[in-house]
C-alpha cells in the first residue's frame, strides 16, 4: 500500500509540474499591449492608396495608431469597392469605426438611398464637404474655391437634408473651406448665414481648422459667438508659406484651439491633409499622430 501511495505521490507530482510549466508562456502573451488608438483619419489623405488596395491601407492606418476614419469614397452603393455591411465588418475587425463620411455626390433624387446606407455602414455623421448639387466652384487658373447660387438657396439644402438624416437617426455636418469665412460683395459671410439659419437640431458644422486660418479667421472668435454648433474637426496644421502640414510641424496653435473643445461642441476630429507635398501619405499620417499626442488630443 506504501508503495501505491508513493507512485500516486510521483504521479501527482509530476502532473503538477507539467501544468506549472504551462502558463508561463501564456502570461507573456497576456501582457502584450497593443498600441494605443487615438483619434480619426479622413482617408481623403490617403487616397491614392486607397483606390489601389483598400484594405491594406486601412490595415496601416489601425497600425499607425488611428481610432476611428471618415470615408472619402462611395460609388454604386459602396465604400470603397466594399457593400455598406462589408466596409464597416471589414473595419470592426481591424478595431477602426468609420465614424463619419464626406457625401459630397448627394442629390434631392439619392440622398434616401445615401442615407440609408451611411447608415448601414454604421457610420453617424454624414458631411457634406463643399456645397452641393452643382453650386460648388473652382477656378484651376488661381487655385480659388468658392460658390454660384446663394446662401440662402444653401440653408434650404442643408435644411432639408439635415432633417431627412435627423428621421433617419444619424446627423449632418457642413465642412467648410476658406470662402465660407469670408465676406462676399455684400459684406455677409456664408458660415455665418448657415449657423444663423440652419436648424441647430438638424444641421451642425464640420471645421477645418486649416481652412479658417487660410481665411484670416479665429476659430475661437466662431466657438464663442456659435457655442456647441462644431462637432467636428479637421486637424491640419499649415507651414511657413501657408501649405498644408502634417499636425505639430507648422504655425497652428492647436493647444489653444483644443482648450476651447467643449465650448466648440467638439464630439470628433480628424487629421487631414489634402495634398503632402512629396511626402509619403503614410509618413505623413504617422508624423500628424504623433502631433496629437504633443498637443493633448485625447
Amino acid at each position: 500500500m506504501k508503495k501505491i501511495n508513493l507512485s500516486l505521490t510521483l504521479l501527482l507530482a509530476l502532473i503538477l509540474g507539467f501544468t506549472s510549466c504551462g502558463p508561463k508562456s501564456e502570461e507573456v502573451t497576456e501582457t502584450e499591449v497593443a498600441p494605443a488608438r487615438l483619434g480619426g483619419l479622413a482617408l481623403y489623405t490617403v487616397r491614392d492608396s486607397m483606390a489601389v488596395n483598400p484594405k491594406a491601407t486601412l490595415q496601416k492606418v489601425a497600425d499607425a495608431g488611428y481610432a476611428y476614419v471618415e470615408a472619402a469614397n462611395y460609388e454604386d452603393g459602396k465604400f470603397y469597392g466594399m457593400a455598406p455591411t462589408e466596409f464597416k465588418a471589414y473595419l470592426d475587425s481591424l478595431g477602426l469605426t468609420a465614424i463619419s463620411a464626406h457625401m459630397g455626390m448627394v442629390t434631392m433624387e439619392n440622398a434616401d438611398q445615401l442615407i440609408a446606407d451611411v447608415k448601414a455602414a454604421g457610420i453617424s455623421y454624414f458631411v457634406i464637404p463643399v456645397p452641393p448639387m452643382g453650386m460648388f466652384t473652382f477656378d484651376p487658373a488661381t487655385r480659388t474655391l468658392g460658390m454660384k447660387g446663394t446662401a440662402d438657396e444653401l440653408v434650404t439644402i442643408m435644411n432639408t437634408l439635415g432633417e431627412k438624416c435627423f428621421n433617419a437617426g444619424i446627423k449632418l455636418l457642413y465642412h467648410n473651406h476658406d470662402f465660407e469665412f469670408k465676406p462676399m460683395a455684400d459684406g455677409t459671410v456664408i458660415e455665418e448665414i448657415l449657423l444663423e439659419k440652419c436648424n441647430p437640431e438638424w444641421v451642425n458644422f464640420q471645421m477645418d481648422l486649416y481652412w479658417v486660418t487660410k481665411a484670416e479667421a479665429s476659430p475661437l472668435a466662431y466657438f464663442e459667438k456659435y457655442p456647441g454648433r462644431f462637432k467636428a474637426w479637421h486637424v491640419k496644421d499649415m507651414d511657413s508659406v501657408g501649405n498644408f502640414a502634417p499636425v505639430g510641424t507648422g504655425k497652428i496653435d492647436f493647444a489653444k484651439i483644443l482648450a476651447a473643445k467643449a465650448q466648440s461642441g467638439m464630439e470628433l476630429y480628424l487629421v487631414e491633409q489634402d495634398n503632402t507635398f512629396g511626402l509619403d501619405p503614410m509618413e505623413a499620417i504617422k508624423i500628424s499622430h504623433e502631433g496629437l499626442k504633443k498637443f493633448g488630443f485625447e
